[in-house]
């Protein structure tokens, strides 16, 4: 799908009223200055036009400043401003953007405008091969699943 495909799908699914309403542009550039990264732009416009989080698998991504908090997790600046990765390892830029539950999250790379997908698990990421756009694709059609995530771990490297 492009980015115009999955707006307009996202969008059909807001209109049932279980997305909460967009962000204010404000709270987008406010995350971007905290993250240091700009969103990809598929994101900016899902979070300006459609809704502040809530979208993708289950309860949704996490959104700005305004969104509805998930649990102890309130949006993605702050998640990120905390430390996403207590060991350091995680490089700058990509962001926590979906909880899985069992310390699987999915991230975003925010260096690269494409929003390449990427995931951790127990002290281990790796990227997902896919962009923002498939993620979200695959979360609408559920071709993206922790299964998936999990299977898609690189073999260990064994010395």
């Amino acid at each position: 799908m492009t980015d115009d495909e999955v707006v307009e799908a996202l969008r059909t699914v807001a209109e049932t009223g279980t997305f909460p309403p967009p962000a204010a542009p404000k709270d987008v550039v406010e995350a971007e200055e905290v993250i240091g990264f700009p969103l990809p732009p598929l994101l900016r416009r899902l979070y300006i036009e459609v809704a502040n989080g809530g979208f993708g698998p289950a309860e949704g991504i996490l959104g700005v400043r305004g969104g509805p908090t998930q649990g102890n997790l309130a949006d993605i600046a702050e998640l990120y401003e905390d430390g996403p990765d207590p060991s350091g390892r995680i490089p700058a830029g990509l962001v926590l953007i979906y909880d899985w539950g069992c310390t699987i999250w999915s991230l975003v790379d925010f260096r690269d405008p494409a929003g390449p997908m990427w995931c951790t698990h127990e002290g281990e990421h790796w990227p997902q091969g896919i962009s923002l756009s498939q993620w979200l694709t695959g979360t609408l059609t559920g071709t993206v699943t922790v299964d998936t995530l999990l299977e898609s771990h690189p073999p260990s490297q064994i010395s």
